[in-house]
């Protein structure tokens, strides 16, 4: 059994990709950053948290099966050395896009895979740069009156409304959209899934 310790549906659709059935288990953790951690650092604590988390949780409910396997993943966006997390108004939303407005910045992305005993944790940090064309204050409060920024990392959705706004990416798309495909599918068979054995049915 292969559990996903994510909320987040993009996380799942892009998992469904891989895997043909994974129980989903949210881990609420606490995401603040350490005094003076570096953001690949961070992403990395917060993907392995979760999955520890969602390990916990998933012995509590009284599973049985000791050979689960949980997968995590956290992305943020990172410029300036600063990291971007979710925007709660409209002001925090104006503040991150600014600050992207017209330039480059990093989306990193995490991944954990690990099995209940922790003898066997294995993580992956993807790094992608993402450049923005110039923004308006107008685009910016139009863009936030979609919905779509409000729980996401640096407030846009590169797989959504908020592409218009992204003049190139060099690095992984699925994991500026929050699961790095390739980077799964290595991870995923050092546990024993393979990918396309699963959606193959064979």
């Amino acid at each position: 059994m292969l559990v996903l310790a994510s909320a987040s549906p993009r996380r799942k659709e892009l998992l469904s990709l891989l895997v043909k059935e994974f129980l989903v288990l949210p881990a609420d953790i606490d995401e603040t950053p350490y005094e003076n951690e570096g953001a690949k650092d961070y992403v990395i604590r917060m993907a392995v948290e979760k999955a520890k988390a969602a390990t916990l949780i998933y012995q509590g409910q009284g599973h049985q099966d000791v050979s689960a396997v949980f997968m995590a993943s956290d992305t943020s966006v990172v410029v300036d050395g600063h990291i971007l997390g979710k925007p709660s108004s409209l002001d925090e939303s104006k503040s991150m896009l600014r600050q992207l407005s017209g330039r480059s910045h990093q989306v990193l992305t995490s991944l954990c895979v690990c099995n209940q005993a922790y003898d066997h944790i294995a993580t992956q940090c993807v790094i992608s740069e993402v450049h923005f064309r110039s923004l308006s204050d107008v685009e910016i409060t139009q863009y936030w009156k979609t919905g779509e920024p409000q729980d996401k990392a640096g407030s846009y959705a590169i797989q959504g409304v908020g592409s218009v706004f992204v003049e190139s990416l060099v690095g992984s798309y699925s994991a500026v959209v929050g699961l790095p495909m390739f980077e799964s599918a290595q991870l995923l068979a050092q546990f024993g899934i393979h990918p396309l054995e699963e959606k193959s049915y064979e």
